[in-house]
């Protein structure tokens, strides 16, 4: 009874309807992934689709269905699927590898599908060199057998090419592997450490460094282990306030030491101990960083100055500060000044952010730039199964190549004495592409009759 429904389970597993009904549920679930937004607070669903979806879809783990536990157990379905298939198909071809080319009959010889027959007036041992050397010429290493009171010859190329479809299933798994190790959800739960895989996000103003980010599922803390200091945000806009390009310039800090500077843009994410930054959004704030100096070179300082607040600069001798501002959206595009030395009526004049204006004085030249500060948004990611979803992908390349482009090919020729000369079967089969075998197989044919004649 017990090996009954073990046989039972391994061909429901064994079977490629099986195998079709679990990729059209991967396939259909995908597409509500792709629907319905990911990793977004509760509140967010609630007001889109109501407090009731919102909860079956917190049930159900849809806000982050590619890690949820029922997705990854239909993935672990198909994997054993793919497994169980392999195991049961692969001792065959692995017979059909092994098996002798000359171990077929000349009564077998004669119902292969693709045959075809010669007399030729050449005495045996003529022939039988003939239908060699042409065989060898044409790149098919032969081998040759007594056949009753002929010969035969046997020679097959791209027998392993049986195994392309093994190698496809084994890049799949290879794949749903890397996939594995990169699931934050796997990490949490087979691993039990939340930084061996994770996603999260993080918030940097300018000038201001951090060394932790927080995880996209449960706002959880996740400490990087080094620092990431923000040194510098700039964008541009399109004329209508439209980003146009937007880049980052950070450093990495190891105990407080610099150890890499680089700049983050979209699509040029920065990698540092398995975990890569990339550039995903701003956030523009609404106080601006001021730089001041005399035009002579003599003193300059660099302040963050709110809108309204009068700021002094003892070194100089001067004070000044934000008295109004020209915004489109979040983008300020030029601001009012107020500025003054103490010595006569104070300077009131609009300047353009990021350009520098020359503030003429009693006391002497001055030159302000102000811009608007930024906090740079940063997508990190640590996925160690990276790699091998790349490996994977490349020895699917591989493995369907062969099985869609490669055959395993065999032709035989028997040749055996008659009365004036020698009978000639030539027959050959080939698992995939019959019509261009065929057409190799006859013109094959042609080139010994024209040979001999």
């Amino acid at each position: 009874m017990t090996t009954q429904k073990k046989n039972a389970l391994f061909e429901l597993f064994a079977s490629v309807q099986l195998a079709l009904f679990l990729l059209f549920l991967l396939a259909s679930t995908s597409i509500v992934g792709t629907i319905v937004p990911q990793n977004n607070p509760f509140a967010f669903y609630v007001e889109r689709y109501g407090f009731k979806t919102a909860r079956f879809f917190q049930l159900l783990d849809i806000p982050d269905m590619y890690t949820s536990w029922w997705f990854l157990g239909l993935l672990s379905l198909f994997a054993l699927n793919l497994i169980v298939c392999s195991i049961e198909r692969i001792p065959q071809a692995i017979r059909q590898f092994r098996r002798d080319v000359l171990a077929v009959s000349p009564e077998q010889l004669e119902k292969f599908p693709l045959r075809s027959e010669l007399h030729l007036a050449g005495e045996m041992p003529a022939v039988t060199g003939q239908v060699a050397a042409l065989l060898k010429r044409n790149g098919w290493r032969a081998k040759e057998g007594a056949a009753d009171t002929g010969r035969i010859y046997g020679a097959e190329k791209g027998k392993w090419s049986r195994f392309g479809l093994y190698v496809v299933h084994c890049s799949i798994l290879v794949i749903l592997t890397g996939a594995l190790l990169g699931s934050s959800a796997v990490a949490h739960k087979v691993f039990g450490d939340p930084l061996f895989a994770f996603k999260g996000s993080v918030m940097l103003p300018e000038g201001e460094q951090t060394d932790h980010v927080y995880a996209h599922k449960g706002n959880e803390r996740l400490d990087l282990g080094f620092s990431l200091h923000c040194d510098d945000f700039s964008i541009a806009y399109y004329d209508n306030g439209m980003p146009k390009t937007y880049r980052s310039k950070v450093t990495v800090l190891e105990h407080g030491t610099p150890v890499q500077t680089t700049e983050i843009e979209v699509n040029k994410p920065l990698t540092y101990k398995g975990v890569t930054f990339y550039q995903s959004s701003y956030q523009p704030y609404q106080d601006y960083q001021a730089t001041l100096k005399k035009k002579d070179g003599s003193a300059e300082t660099t302040v963050r100055i709110p809108v309204a607040q009068q700021i002094d600069w003892p070194e100089g001798g001067v004070s000044y500060g934000i008295i109004n501002r020209e915004r489109q959206g979040e983008v300020t595009r030029q601001l009012k000044i107020w500025f003054t030395d103490g010595q006569g009526e104070p300077s009131v004049f609009w300047v353009h952010v990021d350009q520098e204006a020359a503030i003429e004085r009693p006391s002497g030249t001055y030159l302000l730039t102000i811009r608007q500060r930024y906090a740079t948004g940063l997508q990190a990611t640590k996925d160690p199964g990276v790699d091998l979803v790349y490996g994977g992908c490349l020895l699917m390349l591989v493995g369907l190549y062969i099985a869609f482009f490669l055959s395993h090919r065999r032709i035989y020729v028997l040749v055996q004495p008659e009365e004036k000369g020698c009978r000639l079967l030539f027959a050959g089969d080939a698992n995939k592409n019959r019509v261009g075998f065929e057409k190799y197989f006859l013109q094959l044919i042609s080139k010994l009759d024209n040979e001999i004649k």
